[in-house]
């Protein structure tokens, strides 16, 4: 079989974005969705693979900057819009472009990359590793009360058009984002991602709402969501869809969750994508009636090994040899000496005896911290050659706060 595998070509997106769709199982998107996304395109970024005049395969990257622990922003590429048509399965496509794509990554100076995987088991054999987690509940608020701290009813809620008030969100965005691991700084145009909102994907429910939290005038919070109203005989059983949700302070935080449980007509908050220790868990009077549940969010890989250690800061002292594998981007493999602190790292070749073995995925699944190394090592994945070493690294790799992506690319 011959193919061209090339950078998109500024007359190609509509047939490349078609090849996307109908890897997606061919569904019709709505007009918003897909301009969004045609303007979002980095086509300098986007790979395809062409069979004569037919594109075959697809995969794309945004130039994003992801928090680390530490709060420092760092480059990674964002790795998205990748599919290969059914016709062209299992010949190799998805490995070239995987291939070209993680070079311009490391020739580009980017450190990580990052994607959401729609088959989990797909980007392992890549290097890819899971680094955060996202909880999801669906929350019966007539059985659930909430305990809300001091200071709640000093904020103020009122209702905005969320066109109206993106700016305000945005700022609260913004400022949350240093301070979790695996969020990302959003670029011009990314904000108008969290307010796509087509008519024929609310089945049943109302256009997007948002409330604004305030106090002395600031915004310190927000909540963009939907309502979907419902009746039974013995009376309304309607549902809140959250769709994001950020505040600045406790009392903000809870004053916002309080609104979203006490909606008239509504029996049931609906929680798509919430960091797993997300603090609503110990403001609820019942956790089992919050039906949760736990999935894989951002896979992230280690592309320049150096430069993604030095970028990030340490919990706590750790002077270490790691001997990694990375037969992908072989440019990895081998030892590399990590001493660093809650002040900054270093991180360079050496000869020197290692002390933890693994690879570049499992190095990529505790980078943000949300994955121990000890808990990687109890599944066989991490092997400790020096007595103590695990538990220093494990220990310094940890983060105060889960690492939690707040939305898909």
């Amino acid at each position: 079989m011959t193919t061209d595998l090339r950078v998109l070509g500024p007359a190609e997106w509509d047939a490349w974005y078609g090849q996307l769709m109908l890897a997606f199982g061919g569904a019709l998107e709505a007009r918003q969705e897909r301009e969004l996304w045609d303007a979002l395109t980095e086509r300098e970024r986007s790979l395809g693979v062409w069979d004569g005049d037919v594109c075959v395969g697809t995969t794309g990257a945004f130039s994003f900057r992801l928090s680390v622990p530490g709060g420092s922003l760092v480059p990674a590429a964002g790795v998205t819009m990748v599919s290969v048509a059914p016709t062209h399965r299992r010949r190799g496509l998805l490995t070239s472009m995987m291939r070209r794509q993680l070079d311009d990554v490391f020739a580009g100076g980017e450190p990580l990359a990052v994607l959401t995987a729609s088959e989990p088991a797909i980007y392992g054999r890549f290097g890819y590793g899971i680094a955060t987690r996202q909880l999801r509940a669906e929350i019966d608020t007539t059985r659930v009360r909430l305990s809300v701290p001091e200071g709640t009813d000093d904020v103020v809620l009122r209702l905005a058009a969320p066109g109206d008030a993106s700016a305000e969100c945005e700022a609260v965005y913004a400022r949350l984002v240093p301070e979790r691991p695996g969020m990302l700084a959003r670029r011009p145009g990314w904000e108008r991602l969290p307010l796509l909102d087509p008519p024929g994907t609310r089945d049943g429910a109302s256009p997007l709402q948002c409330v604004l939290a305030r106090r002395d005038g600031a915004t310190v919070g927000f909540a963009l969501y939907s309502t979907k109203p419902d009746w039974e005989p013995a009376g309304p059983r309607g549902t809140v869809r959250l769709r994001s949700m950020g505040a600045l302070d406790p009392a903000a935080y809870a004053a916002v969750w309080r609104f979203l449980c006490g909606i008239d007509l509504m029996s049931t908050l609906q929680v798509p994508n919430r960091p797993v220790d997300d603090p609503w868990q110990h403001l609820v009077s019942d956790v089992r009636r919050c039906n949760t549940r736990v999935q894989d969010g951002l896979h992230l890989r280690v592309v320049d090994l150096p430069a993604a250690l030095e970028a990030r800061t340490y919990r706590a002292p750790v002077d270490v040899v790691l001997d990694v594998r990375d037969a992908f981007c072989p440019w990895n493999t081998g030892r590399w000496r990590l001493s660093g602190d809650p002040k900054g790292a270093v991180c360079a070749r050496t000869d020197d005896a290692p002390d933890l073995a693994l690879s570049v995925r499992e190095l990529g699944a505790a980078y943000l911290g949300g994955y121990s190394l000890a808990s990687l090592a109890g599944a066989g994945l991490v092997r400790e050659l020096r007595r103590g070493a695990l538990a220093e690294a494990s220990l310094a790799f940890g983060s105060a706060v889960a690492p939690w992506l707040p939305h898909g690319f």
